[in-house]
Order: C-alpha cells, then structure tokens, then sequence
C-alpha cells in the first residue's frame, strides 16, 4: 500500500520560513517524479514545484509564484522529498499536498498524478 506522509505546516508570520517534508511507502522512491501542489480556499490545486524520477537529483520545475522563495529536493535513500519555502506572503497560504507520478515528467496537471497525501496546512498571517 502506497502512502505519502506530509509533515511541516503550520502558522507563520509573513517573510518567514516553513520547511515541508513528504515521506513516501510502499513505492520504488526514485522510480517517482515527486510534486508538492497547494490548494487556497475557493480556488482549484495548483502545481508547486517539482523534482523529477531518477537515481539522483531530478530536474526541478517551480511555478512563477514562488520562483527564487521556495527550493524542492529529494533524497531517494529516505525516500522523502522536502519543501523549503522562505519569504512566505499571505497568498502563499493553503493546504500543501505532495504527490507522486510513476516516471512522469514534470507534469503540472495534478490529474497525472498517481498517489496523494493528506495535506498540511500552512497559514502566513500576521
């Protein structure tokens, strides 16, 4: 059984900083390109960042939004893959899920995407 574990969310004040981390089971990690996407109230999941599959440190692909903030990285031997996110605005508020697509490509269409986790929350509030 699959599973994908996200830990990390919680309540920041904005131009601080916030570290996810995505622990996968049950899946040959480096076999996976990983994704972390978000969803604010009222709107539709968008794509976050990406890594792609393979032995090493994949390709990496960030939305325009979060382009210089946020930085995705995976280690395949803890198959965990990790978000940082630094100087988070209120926008960046919203639940973060980190998904997995069987040697996909850098997708941004979350329907590609094969396994979820639950989500963590992150607020950026003052």
């Amino acid at each position: 059984q699959v599973q994908l574990v996200e830990s990390g969310g919680g309540l920041v004040q904005p131009g601080g900083s916030l570290r996810l981390s995505c622990t996968a089971s049950g899946l040959t990690f480096k076999d996976y390109t990983m994704a972390w996407f978000r969803q604010a109230p009222g709107k539709e999941r968008e794509y976050v960042a990406i890594e792609t599959w393979g032995e090493g440190s994949g390709a990496t692909f960030y939305t325009d939004s979060v382009k210089g903030r946020f930085t995705i990285s995976r280690d395949n031997a803890k198959n965990t893959v990790t978000l940082r996110m630094n100087n988070l605005t209120p926008t960046d508020t919203a639940v973060y899920y980190c998904a997995a697509d069987h040697l996909g490509y850098a997708e941004r269409d979350a329907w590609s995407y094969d396994y979820w986790g639950q989500g963590t929350q992150v607020t950026v509030s003052s």
